[in-house]
């Protein structure tokens, strides 16, 4: 009998996890879909554990078993090799089991890995990475099914089952992970998930890891979809801790899932496993809790119901309006170091008489400890009628404090963020802290986003959508300015609405920037940095010993000669203004960064930007 045909007579069991199996209970922790090659005795003991635990479907050891995973462990090369070492330890367990078996060959999501390689991959080369895995597998024509398990991401998955129906006609079963119970993470229900997958051909359909079956359960109880969609669910043993050495564990009572096992049934679920943290003693007590093999037929419904969504309604957001058709300046400013913060407010007040357009405010700039940019950006625009962006890093928050700050920001009513990686803790007033980076600074802007949809990143409704406009920053000194300028286009895709470059001091980059854009036909806000120097000593500081900034030999050599002269500060401000020529000639943004809370000079070089309107109206 094949596998569709026992999917359609009685309820299958399959098995647990593979990963947190060889980690907890074996004490490995490497690259697991290797051990194929270098410990097929130990893969091999863990499916016959499964099959003598009652299993009715395996999977194969190939989760991570992509091109792009494998790089981390230099094991791009050995795919073919480990896929195909996979199914045939799979086979080789199969057919010593007392009763029938199905293999599946198993396919891992990437979508929101952290792995660099994996972050770094074009759409292109995550679906080169997944034929080549899928080929590997099919190549041994020895697989009942393939399993695609583990996506956070619809589109993915779409794609990646589109790709394997092109090549086999082997049954195949799509797993979505829900980060909350019945909706995914771009706000997608799970039935509206379902009858997707189910148009574009999955033969089971179901959901895998993230959540444990209290909440799996939640999940499927209202579940309206066609009655021909058959269904799977392979839940988290529970909810993960760390023991004392601060490793992850699962201590979930296999009991808990004999519990659960005949209420899945009574569910309509088809196909019934485990994932994180399950071994084959909560196997075991699946098949004990099934009281029938029976199949219960699940609720069906016409037509899908589409999640309410919650339409973003963008606001003014003057400055990046004025920024379309007249020269604009914005300033950058650390927030206070100490608590007297009375020379800082004053200076803001002088800024926004002189017409500043909006003041950028860093974040622990130079991972220097300073006021809160939130609070002082609260401050700024409930107290004093001053446009606020909000410096956010990744370097000091993980995903849950970054989640936080963007909610507190809304709930201000500050909509301006420019998301950063940030400097390096390392170079800051404490070198011993670490720097967090749970997300890169392109994930950062989607994640900024995702909150204008009125939709949070487990998928749950907000009650409220945002209003966020998100600034990403830009380096326009580095070498070949027309090849960087991809980033530019790979910070657009992410969501970001403009562009705040880096202090520039060389017009020939800014000239480069502007017809690298052109060039690829990049269409973007963009303020250019500009810092005044105010001595020779910090024009040699800067060029020296400031990562990402070189100043021209000859504006080092004007400081120079200022410092001589003692006219240092005069000098510096021309520089300035013959940089803000040669940026309005391109651009209409201009982003002044304060050297040293010197108010006085940034003033008159916002008043220089402004007097550029009057002049192109005269």
């Amino acid at each position: 009998m094949d596998f569709k045909t026992a999917l359609k007579q009685r309820v299958l069991v399959a098995d647990g996890a593979m990963g947190t199996l060889l980690y907890g209970n074996y004490g490995i922790n490497s690259a697991f879909e290797n051990l194929n090659l270098t410990h097929p005795d130990t893969i091999l003991r863990v499916h016959q554990s499964y099959i003598s635990a009652g299993a009715d479907v395996i999977q194969t050891n190939t989760y991570a078993a992509n091109r792009l995973k494998l790089t981390r462990y230099d094991l791009q090369d050995q795919v073919t090799a480990i896929n195909k070492a996979a199914v045939k330890l799979a086979e080789t367990a199969k057919h010593a089991a007392d009763h029938p078996v199905y293999v599946l060959g198993t396919i891992g999501g990437l979508a929101g890995d952290t792995d660099q390689a994996v972050q770094q991959a074009t759409p292109a080369a995550i679906q080169a990475s997944l034929t080549e895995q899928l080929q590997a597998l099919l190549a041994t024509k020895q697989l009942d099914g393939i399993l695609l398990e583990t996506y956070y991401d619809l589109p993915e998955l779409l794609t990646a089952l589109k790709i394997v129906k092109a090549q086999t006609d082997l049954p195949v079963i799509t797993n979505v992970s829900m980060l909350a119970p019945g909706v995914l993470r771009d706000g997608t229900t799970f039935a509206d998930a379902v009858i997707q997958l189910a148009a574009a051909g999955a033969d089971v359909i179901g959901t895998n890891c993230r959540l444990g079956p209290y909440y799996l359960a939640q999940s499927f109880e209202k579940l309206a979809v066609p009655a021909t969609v058959k269904l799977a669910v392979y839940p988290n043993s529970g909810l993960p801790g760390t023991d004392q050495d601060g490793h992850v564990v699962y201590d979930g009572d296999p009991s808990y899932f004999e519990e659960y096992a005949e209420r899945f049934r009574q569910l309509g679920l088809n196909l019934i496993g485990g994932c994180c943290g399950t071994t084959p003693l909560h196997t075991a007590a699946l098949v004990r809790g099934l009281a029938s093999r029976a199949i219960v037929p699940h609720t069906a419904v016409a037509q899908p119901q589409s999640a309410p969504t919650l339409a973003s309604t963008i606001g003014p957001h003057p400055f990046l309006q004025k920024v379309a058709t007249q020269k604009t300046a914005l300033v950058e400013l650390d927030p206070p170091k100490d608590f007297d913060t009375a020379k800082f407010f004053n200076g803001a007040q002088r800024l926004k008489a002189a017409g500043v357009d909006g003041i950028t405010l860093s974040d622990n700039s130079l991972a220097s400890v300073r006021i809160s940019n939130a609070t002082i950006a609260a401050q700024l625009k409930l107290s004093y009628g001053i446009t606020p962006i909000v410096h956010l890093t990744t370097r000091d928050h993980n995903l849950i404090g970054l989640q936080s700050e963007i909610m507190g920001l809304h709930s201000l009513g500050i909509e301006d963020i420019l998301a950063v990686t940030g400097d390096p803790a390392k170079l800051g007033d404490f070198p011993g802290a670490t720097s967090v980076g749970d997300v890169r600074s392109v994930e950062l802007i989607k994640l900024i986003k995702q909150f204008n949809s009125g939709i949070g990143p487990t998928g749950k409704s907000l009650k409220q959508a945002t209003d966020f406009r998100v600034a990403a920053a830009f380096n326009p000194n580095a070498y070949r300015t027309n090849v960087s300028t991809k980033s530019i286009e790979r910070k657009r895709n992410y969501g970001c609405d403009y562009i705040i470059t880096q202090p520039v001091f060389d017009i020939k980059n800014v000239q480069a920037l502007a017809d690298a854009l052109k060039t690829n036909d990049l269409h973007v806000p963009v303020f250019v940095g500009v810092m005044p120097l105010v001595s020779y000593r910090n024009a040699a500081f800067l060029h020296h010993e400031v990562h990402g900034i070189r100043l021209p030999q000859t504006v080092l050599d004007r400081m120079k000669q200022a410092e001589q002269a003692g006219n240092e500060r005069a000098v510096g401000i021309q520089i300035a203004k013959e940089l803000i020529d040669g940026i309005c000639d391109c651009f209409n943004g201009v982003h002044i960064v304060t050297p040293f809370n010197r108010f006085k000079t940034v003033i008159e070089l916002v008043d220089y930007v402004q007097q550029k309107n009057l002049t192109s109206v005269q």
